[in-house]
């Protein structure tokens, strides 16, 4: 009879080993461990079983359970083996001595030391002081001939039987993690992150060679990577993945990948012909191919061959776990997590031929037992802190073991040689009679009932689904996902343009409505427009050129300022008068831009002050609308009368033109006629008719304290309702923003009173 599989478990009450198929009781030699115990694990060779408890480190023999030694490591929280089970490594929290240095806690042992003492006393090969529980191992090569661990700006090379003296040193700027190539090459990949704009690398160099690298990439979108070597250490996987995606299309970040040859011969990325993330990545044991599986949901599943070229897809479905078994002949193809576990098991030696589907709710773990034809699934703490237990799945389809536990924290099947995997046609056939448990967990489990499908109206019952309701997988429109909107599908109605309000009802088989008029202020699909507030124009800007910005824009508040206490305003040259009519007016007077008034006509107002800007436009609306001036005749010098004429209009005018205006007008004005010599007559025409009611709102139209109180009453009220309109567009206001909009019933009250609201 063939060794059967086994699996250990930790629970909340202890540990336990089970030997599975096909006989499925636990281990006859073994003593169960109670309390608290914090980690357990196989070493690589299946040989030995470690486990923790707050005293002490106990290692049994696998195969009967007998304990074969014990190591003085109390407080451990991390176990570990080397390749070959030679050695053990155990990881403790770090703590301080008395002088207050850090004491070593990563400690190397040998896991039969003949050295050891009649009480237990052990020597260590190694030690470290390492903080981070994150890649807290030291890795070892495939033959045990050398461990390595990184340190600041460079990996640290060690002989195993000597862990006191650094063998080699790798150094490189700026290098955060490492993996070492598993099989007879020695190969050594890193991973140096983006910094100051420069992009992030990933090297490949053969140990104990450093002079140059034999592969590299390098890559923009790479905060953090996951190195996933093939079997045979002959080609390497990088998974790149950033914290935050700038296009906001995902909560999770942006994920590329790429692939690379240990010698240097081939190196590209990875193209996916599906929007959305990367799930999950798996080297086939074969190391020929591997799966991948991508995209939003429904995910796309794709196997590529060792030129990254892809030679089949799976049907599209809710998937994001691929796991080939050991003997590399079948795949799974699941949806855990946020999903409903379903998983989707196919034959690659029959062209991809699908055997199964297996319903694993709820599943937190699942891998493929040693022997290749049965399937581990298990719900565990914290994960789920309910329906806790283990379940063994023939890859057939059928259910072969079930066994509830209370708070489970860990199972791990027993690593076997593959040669267990069966090597026949059919290994699948004939399939094994289920345990009694399975039996008694089938017989109480509620048979799964047709779903009754989604709410339909009344109006669309008796109809076909319309294509932008289904999924892609079922023959739907794709999806796509868009900054801001959250993600829709191609064909079906979205919300607002700009990302607010809800998407218009449409009812299957009627036409769209077409957009109504919209109120002034109100945007597409409801809320307030935020067109011409300067909304979001700021969000490509760097801090320096927005820093930038409003310091341009303070200046010029503040020279605008100044200008309308002195009550002129800003203007040109281009458009002054040609001449010495334009030489003698100041540049204060000369028109700069046109100015339209109620009655549609255009006049100059550049350069006057306000109070003649008041009485120029009573005047010149009757008799010189374009011009500005009187029809007289010239006088008997010959010179033009406007002097005169403009007198006439607005006496009181000349009293408020400056002194420099004044001397420059009395030096230009023709000599006075001899005091004998009558005046002549100025001929004027019909007093034009009263000018239209027309209300100035000039600076300095009006100068009574009320007046003024009005005006800054209606500028607090301006302001409210610019807030209020950035509030209604999503912007978070400052704590003296949201205080000054309460202060608006108020400002209207005092408006009320003074009777101008």
């Amino acid at each position: 009879m063939a060794e059967p599989t086994q699996l250990a478990f930790r629970t909340l009450k202890g540990i336990g080993i089970l030997n599975a198929a096909p006989v499925y009781e636990t281990l006859a030699g073994f003593q169960k461990p109670e309390g608290n115990l914090r980690c357990c694990c196989y070493s690589p060779d299946g040989k030995y079983f470690a486990w923790a408890s707050p005293e002490q480190v106990s290692v049994v023999d696998a195969s009967n359970g007998q304990i074969v030694t014990i190591l003085p490591a109390p407080n451990v929280f991390e176990l570990g083996f080397s390749p070959l089970g030679t050695y053990m490594i155990t990881w403790q929290r770090l703590q301080k001595d008395e002088e207050g240095n850090a004491t070593k806690n990563l400690k190397v042992w040998r896991t039969i030391d003949d050295k050891a003492g009649q009480e237990g006393e052990r020597t260590v090969v190694g030690q470290f002081t390492q903080r981070s529980q994150t890649g807290w191992n030291l890795q070892y090569n495939a033959d045990e001939k050398f461990c390595a661990r990184v340190v600041t700006n460079e990996v640290q090379f060690y002989e195993s039987g000597d862990l006191k003296t650094v063998w080699n040193k790798l150094r490189v700027e700026g290098v955060t993690d490492f993996a070492l190539a598993p099989g007879t090459n020695h190969t050594v990949a890193l991973f140096i992150p983006e910094r100051k704009g420069q992009p992030a690398n990933v090297q490949v160099y053969n140990v104990p060679q450093f002079g140059a690298p034999v592969s590299q990439k390098s890559f923009f979108k790479g905060d953090k990577v996951q190195f996933k070597w093939n079997d045979l250490g002959t080609s390497l996987i990088v998974l790149a993945q950033t914290e935050v995606d700038k296009t906001n299309k995902s909560y999770y970040g942006e994920t590329t990948m790429y692939i690379l040859s240990a010698t240097g011969g081939f190196d590209s990325r990875i193209t996916l012909d599906k929007e959305g993330p990367i799930h999950d990545v798996a080297w086939s044991p074969n190391s020929k191919e591997f799966g991948v599986v991508y995209g939003y949901m429904p995910a796309k599943t794709t196997i590529f061959n060792a030129r990254a070229q892809a030679t089949h897809t799976f049907a599209l479905g809710p998937r994001n776990t691929i796991l080939f078994s050991p003997n590399g002949r079948y795949v799974i193809v699941a949806g855990f997590g946020n999903l409903a576990g379903q998983m989707d098991i196919y034959d690659l030696n029959k062209n991809y031929t699908k055997i199964c589907t297996i319903e694993g709710s709820n599943a937190s773990v699942c891998e493929w037992s040693p022997d290749g034809t049965h399937i581990l699934t298990a719900t565990i703490s914290p994960r789920l802190r309910v329906d806790n237990g283990v379940r063994i799945w023939h890859a057939g389809g059928g259910l072969m073991f079930n066994q509830d536990m209370e708070e489970l924290y860990h199972v791990v099947w027993r690593p076997q040689n593959s040669t267990l995997a069966q090597s026949s046609d059919d290994p699948l056939n004939p399939v094994p009679e289920p345990h009694a448990s399975a039996v008694e967990y089938l017989s109480r489990r509620k048979a799964p009932t047709k779903p009754a499908g989604a709410y339909r109206p009344p109006g669309a019952r008796g109809t076909s689904t319309p294509l932008h309701f289904k999924r892609e997988d079922e023959g739907g429109a794709a999806f796509t996902a868009s900054n801001g909107s959250g993600g829709s599908r191609e064909g079906a109605p979205s919300g607002g343009a700009n990302g607010f309000g809800r998407p218009r009802r449409q009812v299957p088989g009627a036409e769209l409505a077409t957009e109504s008029a919209l109120p002034p202020g109100a945007a597409p699909g409801g809320g307030v427009s935020l067109a011409g507030t300067g909304e979001g124009a700021d969000e490509n800007l760097s801090k320096a050129a927005l820093k930038n910005k409003k310091k341009r824009e303070a200046k010029k508040a503040k020279e605008a300022a100044e200008r309308q206490e002195k009550g002129l305003e800003v203007g040109g040259l281009e458009n002054a008068p040609k001449g010495p009519r334009g030489m003698s007016r100041s540049p204060e007077r000369r028109p700069g831009h046109h100015q339209r008034n109620r009655s549609g006509f255009e006049h100059h107002n550049q350069g006057r002050s306000p109070q003649r800007r008041e009485r120029g436009e009573r005047g010149e609306r009757g008799s010189s609308r374009n011009r500005g001036w009187s029809d007289a005749p010239p006088a008997a010098n010959g010179q033009p009368s406007h002097h005169h004429s403009r007198s006439q209009i607005n006496p009181a005018a000349q009293n408020f033109q400056p002194a420099a205006q004044q001397q420059q007008q009395q030096q230009q004005a023709p000599a006075p006629a001899p005091a004998s010599a009558p005046p002549a007559p100025v001929q004027t025409k019909a007093p034009p008719p009263p000018p239209p009611d027309v209300t100035v709102t000039s600076p300095g139209a009006g100068n009574s304290a009320n007046e003024k109180k009005v005006r800054s009453l209606l500028k607090k009220v301006r302001a409210i309702e610019e807030l209020k309109m950035r509030q209604a567009g999503g912007e978070k206001l400052e704590d003296t923003q949201l205080r000054k909009i309460d202060t608006e019933e108020g400002v209207r009250k005092e408006l009320d009173g003074l009777g101008s609201f």
